[in-house]
């Protein structure tokens, strides 16, 4: 495998009331304006570098990001649902405070097992790696030159976990804010975290 770079974001920041703490998985949220600036910068920021393909999931703050960075490339994003946010199921947009009223038992089982545990009608971190990270390999090997992912904040956990070989029972120790950046650079199959959650260019 050829020498590459893979610049892993995060979306900008989403339109949500900040009051309280939200479980958000799967349900579509846009950014709100300071995300659209920091979409905007990141664009800025990568604008410097080659890039030959941008993926992002199918959520509108992924595509948006996505849009504004690869505007600059001349290219359009590669938009695959497999690079969603975890799924929440009935839990998705919920307040931490409503989920531990209506779900005490689960919310329980969830601290004792993250990585196996699955909200009423979602998916565990588990089931979410491994869609993300067949995607996440596919990318790498077919794509040619340097690429970018729009990720999300699981979903970005879940492949830094991968590249430097971190169980997934460890990935909330793994910082990723809205509108950072990550440089994974990969040869031979054989990955390097050079950048881990950089918010300096925003």
């Amino acid at each position: 495998m050829e020498f590459k770079k893979i610049y892993l974001v995060r979306h900008g920041k989403i339109r949500i009331n900040e009051d309280q703490k939200i479980f958000i998985g799967q349900i579509d949220l846009p950014l709100d304006e300071v995300g659209e600036e920091q979409a905007c910068s990141l664009g800025e920021i990568l604008s410097k570098v080659k890039i030959s393909s941008v993926f992002c999931s199918d959520l509108k703050r992924s595509v948006a990001t996505a849009e504004k960075i690869s505007i600059y490339h001349g290219i359009s994003p590669i938009i695959k649902p497999e690079l969603r946010e975890i799924d929440l199921g009935d839990w998705d947009g919920l307040t931490f405070s409503e989920v531990i009223r209506r779900y005490p038992a689960e919310f329980k089982q969830r601290g004792k097992n993250i990585v196996n545990f699955r909200p009423p009608n979602g998916e565990s971190f588990f089931d979410c790696g491994k869609r993300v990270i067949a995607s996440f390999k596919d990318f790498v090997s077919s794509s040619e030159g340097d690429i970018v992912i729009t990720g999300h904040a699981g979903v970005n956990r879940l492949i830094l976990c991968h590249v430097i070989g971190l169980s997934i029972e460890n990935l909330f120790n793994i910082s990723q804010d809205y509108g950072c950046l990550n440089i994974i650079s990969v040869e031979n199959s054989n990955y390097r975290l050079n950048l881990l959650n950089d918010t300096r260019c925003i």
